[in-house]
C-alpha cells in the first residue's frame, strides 16, 4: 500500500509558522505560545506550562504579513509533548474575513509548486 498524504486529506491547507502569539480565554489575560502552523480554518501552537483542555474557547492573536489577526476558535485536540509543554489545535469559528483573505493570500504561494519550467 502506498503512503496516505495527510496534508491532502485535510480539509484546509495549512502554512508552518513558528511566530510569538498569544492566546487566552475569552475574558482572561494574554499568555504567549510558538505557533506550528496556520490555515484559514484554525491555528497549532505549542504553550508551556499551562494546561489547555479540549472543547475550551480561545482567542489568539497573530500577525499575517504587517496585519494584526485575533480570532476566537475551540480546542480540537491538545497533545503533551513533555511535562510542561501541550501542542494544541484550535479550529477557528470567529475570524474578520478580511483576515481569511489574507491568510489565503499568505497560504497560496506556499502550495505552488517551485522548479517545474
Amino acid at each position: 500500500m502506498g503512503q496516505v498524504d495527510w496534508a491532502e486529506r485535510r480539509k484546509y491547507h495549512r502554512v508552518g509558522t513558528d511566530q510569538v502569539i498569544s492566546f487566552a480565554e475569552v475574558d482572561q489575560p494574554d499568555r504567549q505560545a510558538v505557533s506550528k502552523n496556520l490555515s484559514t480554518g484554525g491555528i497549532s501552537f505549542e504553550a508551556v506550562g499551562v494546561e489547555i483542555n479540549l472543547g475550551e474557547v480561545l482567542r489568539v492573536t497573530f500577525n499575517v504579513g504587517d496585519h494584526t489577526v485575533v480570532a476566537t476558535g475551540k480546542v480540537v485536540w491538545a497533545t503533551d509533548t513533555d511535562p510542561i509543554t501541550q501542542e494544541v489545535g484550535i479550529e477557528f469559528y470567529e475570524i474578520d474575513p478580511e483576515a481569511v483573505r489574507l491568510l489565503e493570500e499568505a497560504i497560496e504561494p506556499a502550495l505552488e509548486p517551485v522548479g517545474l519550467y
